[in-house]
């Protein structure tokens, strides 16, 4: 279960807040996770431009082109140092500890995944700001989903499998975990 998107939200906007001299710097994932921050981030009112690391440009042209609305973005390729202060930059999880991020005002350095929810995650990576989202469903969403659809099989690929297997037969409801290569417990 994650918190509510809304309050992970809040969170970087509170920061922004508090440190308008820095940059955020927040690591996402180009398919899903960018446009759902954008997205939470609109909802949350924030209008400003929001700089986007090349590497996500497509999949967001994608999602407009789909009738997607992702309101202003720019690249975020100022060279200057001391770039970009009190904006929000997203990039991929592997920039924002790359050495070309020194480049931005005194980054703040964010990752918004579902991973951040494991703490030892978050520093392994550095981050001094994890936002909890993930754009996979959650326990309650996934249950919900299968009570709704009644699947003749459901099949498991990752996640708390045994804990699944076990509600699908508390719930009459064939299930089976499936094992799939490179989807063991990788954070990329």
């Amino acid at each position: 279960r994650f918190p509510p998107a809304a309050d992970e939200v809040a969170k970087l906007l509170k920061s922004v807040a508090l440190f308008p001299e820095r940059t955020h710097l927040v690591g996402v994932y180009a398919l899903g996770k960018a446009q759902r921050l954008i997205r939470l981030l609109r909802e949350a009112g924030y209008d400003k431009t929001l700089y986007i690391h090349g590497a996500l440009a497509s999949m967001n042209a994608l999602y407009e082109a789909h009738g997607v609305a992702l309101g202003p973005l720019a690249h975020a390729t100022d060279d200057a140092r001391n770039a970009l202060p009190g904006e929000i930059v997203l990039a991929p999880p592997s920039a924002i500890a790359d050495k070309s991020a020194r480049r931005f005002a005194d980054p703040i350095p964010a990752f918004a995944s579902g991973w951040m929810m494991v703490r030892a995650r978050a520093r392994q990576r550095h981050v001094a700001l994890p936002l909890l989202l993930s754009d996979h469903a959650d326990w309650d969403e996934l249950t919900l989903t299968a009570g709704e659809l009644k699947p003749e099989e459901l099949w498991i690929t990752h996640g708390s499998e045994e804990a699944l297997l076990r509600w699908a037969q508390l719930n009459y409801i064939s299930a089976t975990a499936l094992e799939i290569a490179g989807y063991e417990d990788e954070d990329e």
